[in-house]
């Protein structure tokens, strides 16, 4: 006889339901097993229920379908065997209208077969049961809800914590209520928490573990089994790490997936810098930068190459550090600076940067460890830029016009720094937006995060300072010249 396939619902522990007064239930055959769980109600006046159950019901039934002479025969054992094996986890049945009392033979079946019998008042209506159910089964979802939210707020604190890996799997073990173990590329025991078990669950685990190692298409990320009433689970930690991350526990609950799956993912991205040693690496650059160091110098500590510098402000602000490292996740680098409402990566170059859903992005020209500076304020423009015309990505263009191919780039910078000395930085840079955007006040006011009237007083002030006519096309020209190359 095939297995029942139970709900996919919150069950709740038929104790519950007879510890509701109003309902006034009361067990009268059957084990007192306060394992019991229900995972449904349904009321059926069938003979032979079977066909209609899915296995983990409450069955309610007013007797109906009882013939006349059923306690001399084997009508009860029948019906009781039927229930069983269908899955029903208990029977109500009903005293009115149609029985005043529970059959004797009945409650001999239960008892017979472990059926949880249950004797429902007259004044209890079965549609008052199944609400009681359904109210329990909500309180069973909220409670769970709020278990799994508050594991995955401990998980995320305990991996900026020292030593994290461990941290992780000791708040993973406390949650679940069990054991968590870190198995290495080689299937060995890296770290562990909770209460360790015997020996032959412990091999039952690093077999199961085994099972989702990494070994080629189609292996499986996870893996769950049973041993000795321990219930065990394996997940493969990311791609190619080689790390499985095992969990042995005495019961599942069914947040426990949720939670260990956010623990692999937390383990996944531990385990990952420590294989790649680029969290090492990331730390000894910004030691040798506070010391003193030359960014020249540390720049092959991250990778060797050219980089590109990347400004993302988000369409539906605040920015806060999740979204940020996100960002960095996309982009493929962990380089990453949240400063205000803008969101700065350093990115090798070789990772073409794509348009990110929710970011709008500005993207330098690639530079070398010296130059990242003006590749900085090269990225900090095409953002600008990106926000003034709408658009999702915008890079800082390489293309040099052939006039500007004349002119060595150190006489082109002492003629900026001379023609445009008497601006300001903000002025420079409000000068600069508005000649990239063609004189447009509303898009240049948008690429600033200014009043349009704002960028009018400092275009007027601009003409004054430089006493230049600035609707002049040679004059816009020559400052457009001169500004590609001033740094101010």
């Amino acid at each position: 006889m095939p297995e029942p396939t139970v709900p996919p619902t919150p069950p709740v522990p038929l104790s519950s339901l007879l510890a509701r007064e109003d309902l006034g239930l009361r067990q009268i055959a059957g084990p007192t097993d306060a394992n019991t769980v229900i995972h449904w109600a349904h009321t059926s006046e069938m003979a032979d229920p079977y066909p209609y159950l899915l296995g983990g019901e409450l069955l309610l039934s007013a007797g109906v379908h009882i013939p006349e002479p059923a306690g001399s025969g084997t009508y009860f054992d029948d019906y009781v065997s039927r229930i069983v094996a269908a899955g029903g986890a208990a029977l109500g049945f009903g005293l009115a209208p149609v029985h005043d009392t529970v059959p004797r033979a009945l409650v001999e079946a239960c008892d017979t077969y472990g059926l949880p019998l249950l004797e429902v008042p007259p004044r209890t209506t079965f549609s008052g049961v199944a609400r009681a159910v359904w109210q329990l089964m909500a309180q069973a979802r909220l409670a769970e809800l709020r278990r799994v939210t508050e594991a995955q707020q401990g998980l995320a604190a305990a991996a900026s914590r020292p030593d994290p890996v461990r941290a992780v799997l000791r708040q993973l073990a406390q949650r679940v209520g069990g054991w968590a173990v870190l198995y290495g590329a080689e299937g060995s025991e890296v770290a562990s928490a909770g209460r360790g078990p015997d020996d032959a669950v412990a091999g039952s685990l690093a077999a199961l573990a085994e099972v989702v190692r990494p070994s080629g298409p189609g292996t499986p990320t996870s893996a769950t089994d049973t041993a000795v009433d321990t219930h065990l689970a394996a997940y493969a930690l990311g791609a190619g790490h080689g790390f499985v991350l095992g969990v042995a526990a005495p019961h599942r609950d069914p947040g426990d997936h949720t939670i260990a799956s956010v623990a692999a993912v937390l383990l996944s991205l531990l385990t990952g810098e420590q294989q790649s040693g680029s969290g090492a690496a990331r730390s000894s650059a910004l030691v040798r930068l506070l010391l003193g160091a030359e960014p020249e110098a540390v720049a092959p500590l991250l990778g060797a190459g050219q980089w590109l510098v990347v400004h993302g402000s988000p369409t539906a602000p605040p920015c806060d550090p999740v979204a940020a490292a996100a960002l960095g996740a996309a982009l493929g680098s962990p380089l990453v600076d949240l400063a205000r409402d803008v969101v700065r990566v350093l990115v090798p170059a070789d990772r073409e940067p794509a348009p990110q859903p929710g970011w709008t992005l500005g993207v330098s020209a690639p530079a070398s460890a010296r130059d990242w500076p003006a590749a900085d304020a090269q990225a900090a423009r095409a953002l600008s830029r990106a926000r003034a015309t709408r658009t999702a990505l915008h890079r800082h263009g390489t293309h040099r016009a052939a006039l500007a191919d004349l002119v060595s780039p150190g006489e082109a910078e002492a003629h900026a720094r001379a023609l445009l000395a008497p601006l300001a930085p903000p002025l420079a840079e409000t000068l600069r937006t508005w000649l990239s955007l063609h004189g447009s006040w509303d898009r240049t006011a948008v690429a600033l995060s200014v009043h349009r009237n704002t960028v009018r007083q400092r275009i007027a002030r601009c003409a004054r300072l430089l006493g230049t006519d600035l609707d002049d096309p040679d004059v816009r020209m020559e400052l457009w010249f001169a500004l590609r190359h001033f740094e101010p």
